[in-house]
């Protein structure tokens, strides 16, 4: 059984109150709450909240929701704090951003699709990446994969580094990937992983899933074509705006 867990904080540094705002008539989190429940795959979904004010709003459009401790320094944290109030017995956890309104059901399928054997420990969400500049954006997460398709390392830099070729031709010479910001943790090694310290490589690219690799854990990756738009700033919202009413 696959639970499907949206963590969704009121206190955001750069977008305070950002679940409420109201995107054509529906709020964010109501918006990402209704096509996570589109899934075949999740047996639940469930908010997770340490704010009133989103717990009852929540509950005004039907939703589940549980309260959560308000200082968990990430969504991981939060995920197992809100796993161990649910209750039942869910072999998975699949972490739904709440920040990405206008996410594709599908994607939240591909990813439950490499838990089926029940020995993935860890799993997320890969890209193709198909233009020099979103290579090298910083902002973009890039990961290296091995032939099982697990991910070996995280960066905000570019890699592998291409010799003797031009960096405006390196995503011509090699398959790159970057990272779509969905998890989905084993129940039991959710709760190790929220155990772990802070590891240096995650302080040094500020990136959680290298306290997990360094740690001995294997992340397995599932290629989406489906690039779902996260809102961080108001400026977003008038983007995604400007993107449904001009899809193509």
């Amino acid at each position: 059984m696959i639970v499907g867990i949206i963590p969704a904080r009121y206190a955001s540094t750069r977008f305070p109150g950002k679940p409420l705002i109201e995107i054509k008539g529906k709020t964010m989190i109501q918006r990402v709450y209704e096509q996570a429940s589109k899934c075949g795959s999740l047996d639940k979904v469930v908010v997770a909240t340490d704010d009133a004010r989103i717990a009852e709003h929540v509950v005004s459009f039907g939703g589940e929701v549980v309260m959560t401790k308000e200082e968990h320094p990430s969504g991981t944290d939060r995920c197992w704090d809100a796993l161990q109030q649910i209750g039942g017995n869910y072999q998975y956890v699949i972490n739904i951003q709440g920040d990405e309104p206008f996410i594709d059901p599908s994607q939240i399928d591909t990813l439950a699709s490499v838990l089926k054997d029940g020995t993935t420990e860890l799993a997320t969400l890969i890209i193709p990446v198909d233009s020099h500049e979103v290579l090298f954006d910083m902002g973009e997460v890039k990961v290296v994969l091995n032939d099982h398709q697990e991910g070996m390392y995280f960066s905000r830099m570019v890699i592998p580094f291409i010799k003797g070729v031009p960096q405006e031709e390196w995503h011509k010479h090699h398959n790159y990937y970057r990272h779509v910001g969905m998890y989905a943790y084993r129940a039991d090694v959710l709760e190790s992983v929220c155990k772990l310290t802070v590891s240096s490589l995650e302080k040094a690219e500020s990136l959680e899933q290298l306290r997990w690799l360094e740690a001995g854990f294997k992340i397995k990756c599932a290629i989406t074509n489906f690039d779902s738009h996260c809102i961080d700033t108001p400026e977003d919202v008038e983007k995604v705006l400007r993107l449904m009413n001009n899809p193509d």
